[in-house]
C-alpha cells in the first residue's frame, strides 16, 4: 500500500485509504484461507496475475475484476450489503 498519512491515524474517521487497506487485508486473508495463491486465482478467475498482485499490493482494481475474483473465494454475495441502508432525509425543511 501506499505509504501516506492517513487522517484516521489520528482521528476516528473513515477514509478512503483506510477502507481500501482494510478491504485489501481482508481479500488477502480470505484467499489465504481458501489456500489458494495469487497465480490460482488469476487462471480460476480469468484476471491477470498483475491485476491480482497490483489489488494485493496497492489496493487498485477494476469492479469488473473485484467480483471476478471475489466470486472464485466465496465473497460475491458480500456485494449485496453495500448502499443496503436508506438514505434518511429530513422532510420538514
Amino acid at each position: 500500500m501506499e505509504n501516506k498519512y492517513d487522517i484516521s491515524s489520528f482521528v476516528n474517521v473513515i477514509t478512503e485509504q483506510a477502507m481500501k487497506k482494510e478491504i485489501v487485508k481482508k481479500f488477502k486473508l480470505r484467499r489465504k484461507e481458501f489456500g489458494i495463491t495469487q497465480k490460482d486465482l488469476a487462471m480460476r478467475s480469468l484476471v491477470s496475475y498483475a491485476s491480482i498482485r497490483r489489488f494485493e499490493s496497492t489496493g487498485e482494481i477494476s469492479l469488473h475484476s473485484l467480483l471476478s475474483i471475489s466470486s472464485v473465494i466465496g465473497l460475491l454475495e458480500d456485494f449485496y450489503c453495500l448502499f443496503k441502508n436508506p438514505i434518511v432525509k429530513d422532510n420538514r425543511r
